[in-house]
């Protein structure tokens, strides 16, 4: 019925002499999937590795694009609304790096636990969180996703344990979790990210060791976005092959810039966590358009020429978009119809961050515990009291 009504419209503007214009065009009229070859991934300790030629459906593609967009306008609200000085403190951006977190998140299921570093805008939206709530919380509002308490660096929802400001700390952590998955044996398992700055912390390597005795379903990940603060990879480490750090952990070094190696590589990871072979160590080589943090221009160490290179060769939303488009899996007034929505959606989660109340002070030490009675906390006096509800 579709293409019949698609081919009523073509026939009619061809009869009024007229243009055929995309809008007319209808799903009857798109490639419902494609089949792509993409990078092999280098491999460690394994035998074979990711498939190379990967299915991608029209809806995924969709599905991707349109999250990778939402990721990357809020980002870049972000970065305004902290040059207004509406965001304040500590704010670590997330564009470019877009494709790691929605690559990863095609591969697991939401049951699976994540927990990250402090750039983690991106992870808190794909793990659940709502645009309103994470522009919120930047802002420091009762509406946001911490409830004003957490700010950019600490943001959390359900198995995601977030936002973590201490530089390497997370990999224990998402170590322990990854210890309850197997001890319930719930066939859950648990990503744990970190950065290149962070692979050199001996923390992460008597987590690797603990995970590998106790063969924990965890999946590492290094997110190499080649500089640790202002400090490029090949200054800070002797060895930049982090996939190989793990020695007797099996690792996969895969082009972060694009959602479907990410996808394919999280699958098999997945796959090799379920199946009881214990952990993997994944490097995802992407890079990030802005400084480390607002602090930082992001200029001083590297060019402006070697930013822009990056963004014209190997942008993750303009992969997507290209592979797309030259494959009839979408239109361009299509995509250009989702821009339109998602900056929508952005304009009104900023409008609402800039317009929520501020928590009261009277809330400033409920929820430090889950499922407790009220309790009474010191301030920073013995006569200050505060109330602690959960």
């Amino acid at each position: 019925m579709l293409a019949i009504i698609s081919n009523v419209l073509r026939a009619s503007a061809q009869r009024n002499g007229a243009a055929v214009i995309t809008s007319a065009r209808t799903y009857a009229d798109f490639t419902t999937q494609a089949t792509f070859e993409i990078k092999k991934c280098d491999v460690f300790k394994l035998d074979e590795g990711p498939a190379t030629q990967v299915v991608l459906t029209r809806d995924e593609g969709l599905q991707y694009y349109r999250t990778m967009q939402t990721m990357r306008r809020m980002e870049l609200k972000a970065d305004q609304l902290y040059k207004q000085k509406i965001i304040r403190g500590f704010c670590h951006l997330y564009d470019g790096q877009e494709a790691c977190a929605v690559g990863i998140e095609a591969s697991i299921n939401l049951s699976d636990h994540l927990i990250t570093a402090y750039r983690a805008h991106g992870y808190t939206y794909t793990r659940g969180g709502t645009v309103k709530e994470i522009m919120a919380e930047l802002t420091g509002r009762r509406g946001g996703i911490a409830k004003g308490k957490g700010g950019s660096m600490h943001m959390y929802c359900k198995h995601f344990y977030g936002g973590n400001g201490i530089v390497g700390a997370q990999v224990p952590l998402g170590a322990g979790v990854a210890l309850a998955c197997k001890y319930q044996g719930n066939n859950e398992l648990c990503v744990c990210l970190y950065g290149d700055g962070a692979a050199n912390q001996g923390q992460i390597f008597e987590t690797y060791n603990m995970a590998a005795l106790w063969k924990l379903p965890v999946i590492f990940i290094c997110e190499n976005n080649r500089y640790g603060m202002g400090t490029s990879v090949e200054r800070a480490a002797a060895s930049t092959d982090y996939f190989k750090r793990g020695e007797f952990i099996p690792g996969l070094r895969v082009d972060g810039m694009d959602v479907l190696c990410v996808r394919e590589a999280t699958r098999f990871a997945a796959d090799h966590c379920r199946s009881g072979k214990g952990p993997i160590l994944m490097e995802l080589q992407t890079y990030r358009y802005h400084g480390h943090s607002m602090s930082d221009p992001g200029v001083s160490y590297r060019t402006r020429e070697e930013i822009q290179e990056v963004r014209s060769k190997s942008d993750p939303i303009s992969m997507l978009k290209d592979r797309m488009l030259s494959n009839n899996m979408a239109s361009v007034e299509e995509l250009k119809e989702i821009d339109v929505e998602v900056r929508k959606e952005i304009e009104d989660a900023a409008q609402f961050a800039t317009t929520d109340p501020e928590p009261p002070l009277e809330e400033l030490c409920n929820h430090i515990f889950c499922d407790m009675p009220s309790l009474e906390v010191r301030g920073t006096n013995p006569w200050a009291k505060l109330k602690s509800v959960s």
